[in-house]
């Protein structure tokens, strides 16, 4: 009789092509879905396009438009129109701008209990809620998949999180999340996929289960999963997919790696304050004063979290000194929202309704005035996440972001519990897939041709790693590195993503406006790092960018999982500290000299000399062979050319 298995080893094991299922071994997986989207997207578009394959190499690969749906530039609207003509030529969905944020129109169209999908978004785990693993990644890693190539990835260890008992009127799945990150914190889940388990699942929705799901990728943890049981069954079947149901749960017995419980019944409204969304407090012991709020997001835009934000409002008006916005994840929850006279209740207490996109979570929008107290019900809180620097972003549900626009101060929406009611997850949706844009046939593809404005550049290479580095430091940072850090995403920025060059002069421009200019000075340089260097987005232009730059190695304390996969992937070495006392030694524009390179990478072992200061460190690489394999030849894009020839 084999052994109890949890849901992550009973879905791995059924797609295992490579390695052995043991906490930390590198393993391969067969992929079943990818996505992408309007920000990550055109960078996998080239790399699909630089191999040019008769097929991709998974069943549904949907490129969708949800982060730069304004179009408020030609450059925007050339980059969605590049999205669809590759889609086109290549045999991919395309979603069209309006039609919904990528993850809300996963869950409703494709995602699959049992199955695989890999997206080059972070928040690609809300897709987790229906019992499918689901994994954000880097869009060179997605086109690598889509060219034929496996997953790759440690075998995660499993951190079971029990939910028990039954949340209060007024508290929300966002207070789990948020709940989850202040007893994980932004890095202990680090080498984990969070399996959800335990009697209070039995209370929770999928809506309310993608919340939660959507936030475990905060904690660093690969992704987060829950069942797929009766309530999966039932959002299948409103959305005319039952026939894709498959139950999944753990075996009696089956073993994890850590174990968390949660007690629903205890549970109250928190808040996570500036700037980290670990950074949690209850909401009746913070006072906060907001210009503005924001009910939506891939965390918080559905149907039972806008409804339930409606119930808070309903007979009552916005503050004066508050401007709120909503924001539905999906055309098809604007729709039933509507059909059920929920977007009334909103637009008579004074909301301002805004499309079905990403917008203000990424900074494109709602952008408050300086130093501005923001009130946001999506999931990331970061320096200039809300589109400007100095801004406070405060984490919330939507029914607390409600109270809180209504009085106009940071408000527990308990105070309104005399009129919160009960809001079940509809049992039919207006299914409509008019926006989403099937695969041509092959023989209809060939006559595509793809559409490629001219702020669209060409791809960066890079040579072959050099086996002696000499560079110099070009930067030093702190703990906590984001992805935001690196590649800043606002409105002023946004528009030039897929040009490299332009973008370039961006890269750590929150940090030191000086890094670009000195890292093209210095031709070749080193960036060392802190601790959870790179968390957050998934943006691949955090590494993209630094390559361009002449950046060879990243020397840092520890890496958030998703940037250290890019870094591989454009050819930068990522070097951890084997003595983190050593990066008190290091000085901005210090010389550095690593000899014997490919030794190096082959053993793990590297020995970095000072030569002006007089002294050595010991830096290690962790990284599996075909990773070693990409670093030497400076690159995934150079390997996968090399694979076609």
């Amino acid at each position: 009789m084999s052994n109890p298995q949890n849901i992550v080893q009973k879905i791995i094991s059924t797609h295992l092509l490579k390695g052995e299922m043991k906490m930390g071994h590198p393993i391969s997986v067969k992929v079943d879905q990818l996505l992408t989207q309007d920000l990550t997207g055109i960078l996998v578009g080239q790399y699909i396009d630089a191999v040019a394959p008769e097929d991709l190499y998974v069943s549904k690969m949907c490129f969708y438009c949800d982060h730069k749906v304004i179009c408020s530039s030609s450059e925007d609207s050339d980059d969605h129109l590049y999205l669809r003509t590759i889609a086109e030529k290549y045999g991919g969905y395309y979603s069209k701008p309006g039609n919904g944020i990528c993850h809300f129109l996963s869950c409703q169209r494709f995602a699959a209990p049992g199955q695989i999908l890999i997206g080059s978004d972070s928040h690609t785990p809300t897709s987790g809620a229906l019992g499918m693993l689901a994994i954000g990644s880097g869009g060179l890693t997605v086109a690598e998949i889509a060219l034929g190539m496996d997953f790759r990835m440690n075998m995660p260890g499993v951190m079971k999180i029990e939910l028990n008992g039954s949340l209060q009127p007024g508290v929300s799945a966002k207070d789990i999340a948020l709940e989850i990150m202040r007893l994980v914190r932004t890095d202990g889940g680090r080498g984990y996929i969070l399996e959800f388990a335990g009697d209070g699942l039995e209370t929770l929705s999928v809506s309310e289960r993608q919340t939660i799901a959507n936030m475990s990728i905060e904690t660093g943890a690969f992704t987060g999963i829950f069942p797929s049981d009766d309530k999966v069954r039932k959002f299948l079947r409103a959305q005319e997919r039952e026939d894709e149901f498959i139950e999944i749960s753990a075996d009696e017995g089956a073993e994890y790696d850590r174990v968390l419980s949660i007690d629903l019944d205890q549970l109250e409204p928190l808040v996570a304050r500036p700037s980290m969304p670990d950074n949690v407090a209850k909401v009746r012991e913070t006072e906060l004063e907001p210009c503005s709020v924001f009910i939506g997001s891939c965390t918080n835009g559905s149907y039972k979290d806008i409804a339930e934000a409606a119930d808070v409002l309903r007979g009552h008006k916005v503050s004066p000194h508050v401007d709120l916005t909503v924001g539905p994840g999906s055309r098809q929850v604007l729709q039933q929202l509507t059909e059920d006279g929920i977007t009334e209740v909103l637009l008579r207490a004074g909301a301002r309704i805004i499309e079905c996109s990403c917008g203000p979570c990424i900074g494109i929008g709602q952008v408050p005035p300086h130093g501005g107290n923001v009130v946001r019900t999506s999931n990331r809180n970061f320096p200039g996440r809300a589109g400007v620097q100095d801004a406070n972003t405060y984490l919330v549900s939507p029914m607390t972001a409600a109270a809180t626009a209504v009085c106009g101060r940071l408000t527990d929406p308990r105070e309104f519990a005399d009129q919160l009611t009960f809001i079940p997850e509809p049992e039919t949706a207006p299914v409509d897939d008019s926006a989403i844009i099937p695969p041509l046939t092959r023989e209809d593809r060939k006559s595509v041709k793809v559409f490629q404005g001219p702020n669209i550049s060409d791809l960066p290479e890079r040579g072959p790693m050099r086996q002696v580095i000499d560079a110099n430091v070009s930067l030093i940072t702190g703990d906590g590195i984001t992805t935001d850090d690196i590649v800043p995403s606002n409105p002023d920025t946004i528009k030039f993503n897929a040009n490299i060059p332009v973008m370039s002069g961006y890269t750590f421009t929150y940090l030191d406006r000086e890094f670009a200019q000195r890292a093209k000075d210095f031709g070749h340089s080193v960036i060392v790092g802190g601790a959870n260097y790179g968390q957050g987005s998934s943006r691949e232009s955090a590494a993209l960018l630094p390559m361009f730059l002449g950046v060879e190695a990243v020397l840092a304390k520890s890496f958030a999982r998703i940037h250290k996969e890019n870094l591989i992937n454009y050819g930068i070495l990522p070097l951890e500290f084997v003595n983190e006392e050593d990066y008190d030694r290091i000085s901005l524009g210090s010389a550095i000299e690593i000899q014997a390179v490919a030794e190096a990478i082959e053993s793990g072992d590297f020995e970095i000399r000072f030569p002006v200061e007089g002294f050595t460190i010991r830096a290690r690489l962790e990284a599996s062979p075909l990773d070693k394999e990409l670093l030497m030849l400076g690159g995934a894009l150079n390997y996968l050319k090399a694979r076609k020839e």
